[in-house]
């Protein structure tokens, strides 16, 4: 497989609920699509946190990671991301390390300066000041990850011989990420920190132009700071439901697809008030994109692979594709395009049946050898049979076997 084809696969779960809903209903949903992209094998799962505004209905994403840790057994859970302006430094490293512990060393710290505006007014915060308050807090979270006592002071936090008392499960701390959309201020914090990057809208327009750019100053920043930073530690969101056919997934748009346009004109989508249908829509999404999340695939296996592809040429390379989880199919449906994306997408972009289809080539082309070979062999053991039946006198039972084909029982 090349290099440049992402070698991992996941899910960020912001999460998109409709507020007509029950909400225990949907977080245990949530809880069985942890459960569900185990057993399909995905390799990372992403939760959200959000405070007001209804339909993103995650307070806490490390409840919920403590909650899916015991119900899946090899994929990785990550915060998307703890906003850390409104945490202190020393709560959210107490925390993530203990699920570290919890979840056998499978928790990631996604992080980032918080995107709800309404969170923020809510918790006293000037929205001008989050990206700051970001970095302030990344600037003592890191080395009290590391197990490193830290005394600092900031104008809204304070540390004094402040320490993690549980030591990390490994030696190594844990992985961190942190949240890029198109303003340099992701990029700069992931180089500057030498830590990952989960690009939020990387399929909007200026998100897509912008991706070679932010890698670029991602790493201008690691070089300024003695850091090294990896393509593989590089996270594309993309918003995505797969059908077997495009009109089948067009269709199954019909279910929430308006719910989510009207909740984000709600939020200050302008644009979002001329669409009045499903099929205007699905237009805007695939060719626009839809407010914060960028152009979505909503088609084949091959439409997503052919775009994904095209994320790849485009950035340069990078670690992993997370699909944005979304409520605009039912429930049974959006199960079916995870399943389609592990059945058909991956194994594409990884090319890991390459050596089955060269397997049957070679024996397509020899297979006038090899069966004739095959013929001959059964051929000769079938007579063998015959000569030793006549030389006991017994007749002879079996017929012509030289006309057998591969697949008989005695091949």
């Amino acid at each position: 497989m090349s290099e440049s084809i992402p070698l991992r696969s996941g899910v960020f779960l912001a999460p998109y609920h409709a507020d007509d809903e029950s909400p225990t209903l949907q977080l245990r949903r949530d809880l069985d699509l942890a459960r569900h992209l185990d057993a399909l094998g995905y390799d990372e799962l992403w939760v959200g946190e959000h405070h007001s505004a209804s339909f993103e209905t995650i307070a806490s994403p490390e409840l919920f990671i403590a909650a899916a840790a015991e119900r899946t057994r090899r994929i990785r859970l990550g915060t998307g991301v703890v906003s850390l302006p409104y945490h202190h430094p020393l709560m959210v490293a107490e925390r993530i390390t203990q699920l570290d512990h919890q979840t056998g060393g499978r928790v990631m710290l996604g992080v980032g300066p918080g995107q709800l505006p309404s969170d923020a007014h809510m918790m006293g915060i000037d929205v001008a000041r989050q990206r700051g308050m970001m970095n302030e807090s990344l600037e003592v979270l890191i080395p009290l990850l590391r197990g490193e006592t830290v005394t600092h002071s900031t104008d809204w936090f304070t540390l004094r011989d402040a320490r993690v008392q549980l030591a990390g499960r490994m030696p190594t701390p844990v992985e961190m990420a942190v949240a890029a959309a198109v303003s340099p201020s992701g990029p700069s914090a992931a180089g500057r920190h030498g830590i990952g990057m989960l690009s939020m809208a990387a399929t909007s327009g200026a998100g897509f132009d912008l991706l070679p750019a932010h890698w670029a100053l991602c790493e201008d920043e690691a070089r300024r700071n003695a850091h090294t930073v990896d393509r593989r530690s590089w996270r594309l969101v993309v918003p995505m439901h797969l059908a077997e056919s495009r009109e089948q997934a067009h269709a199954d748009m019909r279910h929430g697809l308006l719910a989510l346009v009207r909740y984000f004109e709600r939020l200050g989508g302008e644009e979002m008030k001329a669409i009045r249908t499903v099929e205007q829509a699905i237009e805007q999404w695939t060719r626009h994109g839809l407010s914060l999340l960028g152009r979505a695939v909503i088609g084949t296996p091959d439409d997503a692979v052919d775009a994904i592809r095209a994320l790849v040429d485009r950035s340069g390379g990078f670690g992993t594709i997370l699909l944005l989880a979304h409520d605009c199919a039912a429930p049974d449906r959006s199960l079916a395009s995870y399943d389609l994306f592990a059945r058909y997408v991956l194994p594409a972009l990884r090319d890991v049946n390459r050596g089955r289809r060269e397997s049957l080539d070679w024996f397509a082309a020899n297979s006038g050898r090899i069966v004739g070979d095959l013929r001959r062999a059964i051929g000769s053991v079938v007579e063998t049979h015959e000569a030793e039946r006549r030389a006991r006198g017994e007749g002879v039972a079996w017929g012509d076997a030289r006309d057998l084909l591969v697949g008989d029982d005695d091949a």
